[in-house]
């Protein structure tokens, strides 16, 4: 059982190094989050327009 949550740890540690690591470097991610906040920014004026 220790063994298993040594290996445990261990990969959920790799995981998020490897993780933040990739989110660090502005890549393709960055730039789609940018997409989506810009879409749901467009959707919430129509919306705002709409109910006036």
């Amino acid at each position: 059982m220790k063994t298993l949550s040594i290996r445990l740890f261990t990969l959920c540690t790799v995981a998020f190094l490897a993780f933040g690591i990739i989110g660090c470097n502005g890549g393709s991610g960055e730039r789609a989050g940018k997409e989506v906040d810009k879409a749901v920014e467009s959707a919430k004026e129509t919306i705002h327009e709409a109910t006036k």
